[in-house]
């Protein structure tokens, strides 16, 4: 397994970590990811140990609480091999209270996290997304108290956009507070929207990029194909896709879906595999965050690593992925010399 640095940080980070959204089931949003329970989730956490992928990802709010409880049991005796990284934010609970990235909320969910998870500590703690209502002080003041509390090792962000990340940074550097040191985002090839600001501010800040929902929903699965019905068991049929229909271009999309079968054809590799391991050769990327509601589905995730595709197949990829950018984007790279784009093909 590979092991990358994460962000501006020491820590070291495995290329591919073990999202754990699927575990519980605990709402019919969560039910249509998986209903994974403690023996499987035991099972799942001892073969990603095998195979070298010690980073495991939850959040408060995965089926309100249910997939940090199960997480905390399947690594009973194990907590010293690996790192954990759950997060906050997002409503959990009820009352005026119960959502945002006030001091308030922060401490309460911290205290519910670790003894769920039983453990004292969080290796990589996230704020779920941006609290436009609570002074950027104020978060990142609780965070940095609870990173000298040793309740927390490393913070992180997810789902922000870029002047938050920047706002954020400039904000800790200030006051010489804790960083961001990742950020996790979505990115894939169904949608590659990152890399037009917040790639090209994680590679000048150093903030490595955890991604999540890879496959994009499982679109890029290998059971989705042109002229064909989606299939009926899938999570975007179910309800259970976290990105809006809208944002996947259909017909970009099939011609994603012809390009990955082609690569996968001349690789021997699985369409899943491919669409994982490009992002592995993406500038800031450090981890990405896999989901399995099964034993069988883990295992095809995890033999996404090991090998690379050759810059030529990346390309392929990017051809057939490429949409155009929206303002101010589009303007600033009709000038490449002044805003360069991050180096996809170093060395080619």
């Amino acid at each position: 397994m590979e092991y990358r640095q994460l962000g501006a940080s020491g820590l070291q980070v495995p290329v591919l970590c073990l999202g754990t959204a699927t575990f519980g089931g605990g709402t019919e949003f969560f039910k249509a990811w998986g209903s994974t329970q403690v023996a499987e989730a035991t099972r799942m956490i001892d073969r990603c140990l095998d195979a070298g992928v010690n980073f495991f990802d939850t959040a408060n709010t995965y089926s309100q609480g249910m997939a940090e409880e199960i997480l905390g049991k399947a690594i009973a005796g194990k907590r010293d091999r690996l790192l954990l990284s759950t997060k906050a934010t997002f409503p959990f609970g009820t009352g005026p209270n119960s959502q945002g990235s006030s001091r308030f909320h922060l401490l309460r969910q911290v205290e519910g996290s670790l003894k769920r998870l039983h453990t004292d500590y969080i290796d990589v703690y996230h704020m779920h997304g941006f609290d436009g209502n609570t002074p950027v002080e104020e978060t990142l003041r609780t965070l940095d108290d609870l990173v000298q509390s040793g309740k927390v090792r490393y913070i992180a962000a997810s789902n922000f956009s870029g002047w938050h990340l920047m706002k954020s940074l400039a904000v800790s550097e200030k006051y010489g507070w804790h960083r961001y040191v990742a950020h996790q985002v979505y990115y894939s090839l169904a949608n590659r929207e990152y890399e037009w600001e917040l790639m090209p501010l994680g590679l000048d800040q150093r903030v490595g990029a955890l991604v999540w929902s890879p496959l994009a929903a499982g679109r890029l699965g290998g059971r989705y194909r042109r002229n064909q019905p989606l299939p009926a068991d899938a999570r975007v049929a179910q309800g259970g896709s976290p990105i809006p229909e809208m944002v996947v271009k259909e017909e970009v999309f099939y011609n994603i879906i012809d390009a990955l079968d082609k690569v996968a054809a001349e690789t021997g590799k699985t369409v899943a595999q491919v669409a994982i391991n490009w992002l592995l050769q993406r500038p800031t990327v450090s981890s990405i965050i896999i989901g399995a509601r099964n034993e069988a589905q883990l295992q095809q995730n995890l033999d996404a690593v090991g090998w690379n595709l050759t810059v030529e197949q990346v390309k392929a990829l990017d051809a057939a992925s490429e949409t155009p950018t929206i303002y101010p984007y589009w303007h600033q790279r009709q000038n490449l010399t002044l805003n360069p784009i991050p180096p996809f093909y170093p060395g080619s």
